[in-house]
């Protein structure tokens, strides 16, 4: 029995929750899974899983020995990753994932760069507005928005991002500036998909969070969309600060009803804990993290 070959099998099959679901992550016949695992349990004289017809529950000894299988895992990924060069030498492959407008907009302008003063190290691109593991998904570095919970995760901390309200000046033009939130009852609001509540948008007044009713005239699918048809004047949206820096700038949107916005929220680059930092991980975070502050704080 190929003992490595059997523990990968077994944390897959774990991660995404049953045989046929881990079967599919290795690609592997789901015939060969089931095979794999029960020469396992054969050979451990233990039983690894409680199978149900939707899901597999671990047993106590099979958390032992996955918990075992995660640390005995990591070591000889760790390993190869030495004997590759991977901790002498910048190199090799690293996996980003970033929100999409903060990477759009922030990581990929310093890309260039950055593969230029490392000639010898790929970067795969993930933006997803979903929170995903670092551990589970196989990823080196996230740019993460918002306080971080309790974790084994490092942080680096890059900086604090705002949300704005605003509109074109035509569209204020035509329809006035509102000066509280209350006064959003009389315009027409931009909603996007990733907002909790369309028709219901938060603001802050003497430190306790208001809910205000507002009329989503349009409601699109990205936030990038709803800053587009601000700038058109269709109404009044809400973004984060970093979405519609350039068009403050020149002054094709600008803000409203600054005070009673939420404070300021975090920005950090995070990783995970080890007793090795792979040398491409720390060119990414001595290179990116001065720059991604700079940009942040413009």
């Amino acid at each position: 029995m190929d003992r490595l070959e059997a523990m990968s099998i077994v944390l897959a099959v774990v991660e995404a929750g049953s045989l046929s679901a881990g079967a599919r992550r290795l690609n592997a016949p789901l015939a060969n899974v089931s095979r794999k695992v029960s020469e396992l349990e054969l050979h451990l004289g233990a039983k690894l899983f409680n199978r149900s017809s939707r899901k597999l529950v671990l047993t106590e000894a099979g958390s032992t020995y996955v918990a075992a299988c995660k640390r005995i895992l990591d070591d000889v990924a760790e390993a190869e990753r030495a004997a590759s060069g991977e901790y002498t030498a910048p190199t090799g492959e690293l996996i980003v994932t970033a929100p999409v407008g903060l990477g759009r907009i922030h990581v990929i302008p310093i890309l260039k760069d950055f593969f230029e003063a490392y000639p010898s190290i790929d970067v795969r691109l993930i933006l997803n507005d979903r929170v995903v593991s670092l551990l589970e998904d196989h990823i080196d570095v996230a740019l993460r928005v918002g306080e971080l919970p309790d974790s084994s995760l490092i942080a680096v901390r890059l900086g604090a991002i705002r949300r704005v309200v605003c509109a074109s000046p035509a569209y204020l033009a035509a329809r006035g500036m509102p000066h509280s939130p209350e006064d959003l009852a009389g315009h027409d609001c931009v909603s996007y998909g990733e907002m909790l509540a369309p028709n219901l948008w938060t603001f802050v007044r003497a430190e306790a969070a208001i809910a205000i009713p507002v009329h989503s005239r349009l409601i699109v699918g990205s936030v990038e969309a709803a800053c587009d048809a601000a700038r058109s004047g269709i109404g009044i949206t809400a973004a984060f600060s970093y979405h519609v820096a350039q068009s403050l700038a020149a002054g094709s949107l600008v803000t409203l009803l600054d005070e009673f916005q939420p404070p300021a929220v975090p920005v950090n680059l995070v990783y995970a804990a080890g007793r090795f930092l792979p040398i491409k991980l720390r060119a990414f975070l001595d290179f990116a993290a001065p720059r991604l502050k700079a940009r942040l704080a413009r």
